[in-house]
């Protein structure tokens, strides 16, 4: 296989390679499918020619930022100059996050409870794809790096971890399942709150912005089938702050739209957006095209909902709405 049909960031082999003006990339470079690095992504050309510098840590982070993309319901993440640079300065994963999206890949790939997952140890280049998309999801570099993750994970109870006879080309079959505790650990990450039905808004409340609010966030969340609240139309006796931590903990997720003008960031969205965080509460991030180059570094690594008009705003935050989080009580 040519140089340029294995994936631009590992140099492994790929699903699929392409590009043009009508693909995912508009002909600002290539689209890639690898498991290595995690599924599909976009990358421009002139990113493409800048991972000859990379150590595998660096791209390591890379393939999880792209993991996270697919996660928030982005399909083909793209990857410019910009965002690598970005990433660059991302600090690496915990082990004990490392073990968690362990746990992700796992459940992701299971048809049913208790699913047989099988990978080999192979190196890297002639990995299977199993092999390297347990890689790509734990931010592991080595074969041996994903083990002491699933032996972390066996110990924890959370999956139960074997080796099996060596195959015939003499390679170490290693099986996993996850097991009930492991569920209940995926159930402590991911599924906060999951019998809610409301959700908090997070924004700059100006005029400005109230159609942006009326026609777009609170109209998004109904088509999903979820009720929006804005903490400034709730009435209340309480304490502002206490009253939005309240509110917000009583939420199935959280919209946090980062729009602001020339004045300077909206505090109390960051703010909001990173207690959700805190609680494992799930965050759609959105923000308005004009003025997504002024968003704190800090949040620029999450997948934003960009935005030019209210209309638009609607459709992508329902669609978003129903791929992460699952459509509401009162989808219609």
């Amino acid at each position: 296989m040519a140089n340029d049909d294995k994936c631009p960031i590992w140099g492994t082999a790929v699903d699929y390679i392409g590009g043009g003006n009508t693909s995912p990339s508009r002909g600002r470079g290539f689209d890639v499918d690898s498991a290595r690095a995690g599924g599909k992504y976009s990358i421009s050309r002139t990113a493409k020619n800048t991972l000859n510098n990379f150590d595998s840590s660096e791209k390591s982070r890379i393939t999880t930022w792209i993991i996270k993309q697919h996660r928030s319901g982005e399909e083909w993440p793209m990857i410019t100059t910009k965002k690598i640079e970005e990433i660059k300065n991302y600090p690496p994963l915990s082990v004990h996050k490392r073990a968690d999206n362990l746990l992700r890949y796992l459940n992701e790939k299971s048809d049913l409870l208790g699913t047989v997952i099988k990978f080999y140890e192979l190196d890297n280049e002639k990995a299977p794809e199993t092999a390297n998309e347990l890689l790509a999801w734990t931010e592991s570099t080595t074969i041996s790096e994903v083990i002491t993750l699933a032996e972390y994970c066996n110990e924890e109870s959370w999956i139960e971890g074997k080796i099996t006879n060596r195959s015939s080309g003499g390679n170490t079959v290693h099986i996993l399942r996850l097991r009930p505790p492991g569920y209940a650990r995926l159930a402590e990450l991911d599924g906060t709150n999951s019998g809610l039905t409301q959700a908090f808004v997070a924004m700059w409340f100006d005029d400005s912005t109230h159609d942006a609010y009326e026609n777009g966030i609170a109209s998004g969340i109904r088509e999903a089938g979820f009720e929006p609240l804005r903490i400034d139309r709730k009435e209340h006796n309480n304490k502002i702050d206490d009253e939005i931590i309240a509110e917000i903990r009583r939420s199935r997720f959280v919209v946090a739209d980062f729009t602001q003008d020339e004045t300077g960031a909206r505090g109390g969205v960051y703010y909001e957006a990173g207690f959700a965080h805190g609680l494992n509460i799930p965050v759609i991030f959105t923000c308005r095209e004009d003025a997504l180059d002024k968003v704190h570094f800090d949040t620029q690594q999450y997948n934003h909902i960009v935005w030019e008009t209210p209309e638009e705003l609607c459709e992508k935050l329902s669609q978003r709405i129903s791929a992460t989080i699952g459509d509401g009580p009162f989808k219609i």
